[in-house]
């Protein structure tokens, strides 16, 4: 079957490609081919991590497909409801509020438009050296809101987010870095091994107490500390309740006592 993204899992990991010359553009089918993916990862106990890059060096994604919008294959109002973009929204992550499992994005070209969008949307980012991130749509009269209105302000200074919505500005990789934007910036020929050892050194820790961080953090993140504290401790976070009286946490404790590498299991 001819598809464009591809996929592959190994040692706990699912890593997700987007191979669809000439910007990895995403329409409709091809954002619910990665979103199954990542509800893959979110259902699997087998996995406990993803990556998400893409085929070549010179682009990630320029996100939504707007030649399907031009030729009315998709519509532009309320597109959110046209058609199955999968679960968790477009690509299946820039709404998903489910996915406790963290997903690193290995950004290998370009990242533009909803392409930065997805890489937002993940946990950790590494970038090749040589990309850049930009927002180019108000030129086209329309707004980046599939995650970047919401989540650039939070992620960089208010003024330079308002400098790429507004004039277009685009951000090298370094500059992305510098702004705490993405992780770690790499040769482009060692970008996949980086966010794989990444990966690796994630799907060996204890499961449980990874997803909690994810759970606690999404379900904390507009509150006071006082008020963090006290959802922590009323019981109605459901996997960090159950990491706290796992078996994991009883190994990872003893296994520091006996100065040996824990071996957890993931309950």
């Amino acid at each position: 079957m001819n598809t464009n993204v591809h996929i592959e899992k190994y040692d706990g990991i699912i890593e997700v490609k987007l191979d669809k010359p000439k910007v990895n553009a995403i329409d409709p089918s091809m954002s619910k081919e990665i979103a199954d993916a990542f509800k893959e990862l979110n259902e699997n106990d087998d996995l406990r991590v993803g990556i998400i890059t893409a085929e070549g060096s010179k682009i990630f994604s320029a996100g939504w497909d707007l030649k399907a919008l031009n030729e009315g294959d998709i519509k532009l109002d309320q597109w959110w409801d046209d058609g199955d973009y999968g679960e968790g929204g477009f690509a299946g992550l820039t709404e998903n509020w489910f996915l406790n499992k963290p997903v690193i994005g290995a950004l290998n070209g370009l990242v533009i438009g909803g392409g930065f969008e997805i890489a937002m949307a993940c946990d950790l980012l590494i970038a090749s050296d040589h990309i850049e991130f930009g927002l180019p749509e108000i030129p086209l009269g329309i707004v980046p809101d599939a995650g970047a209105l919401q989540r650039l302000p939070k992620l960089l200074p208010y003024n330079i987010s308002m400098e790429m919505f507004l004039l277009g500005r685009r951000l090298t990789a370094q500059e992305a870095m510098n702004f705490g934007l993405v992780n770690k910036v790499v040769p482009y020929e060692n970008l996949i091994d980086s966010a794989r050892e990444w990966a690796s050194k994630i799907s060996k820790s204890a499961p449980l107490a990874i997803q909690s961080i994810k759970e606690v953090l999404r379900s904390t993140e507009s509150m006071s500390v006082k008020e963090k504290f006290d959802l922590i401790r009323n019981g109605k976070l459901d996997i960090y309740n159950k990491m706290l009286k796992s078996e994991d946490a009883a190994e990872g404790v003893r296994a520091w006592v006996e100065k040996r590498q824990p071996v957890f299991k993931g309950k």
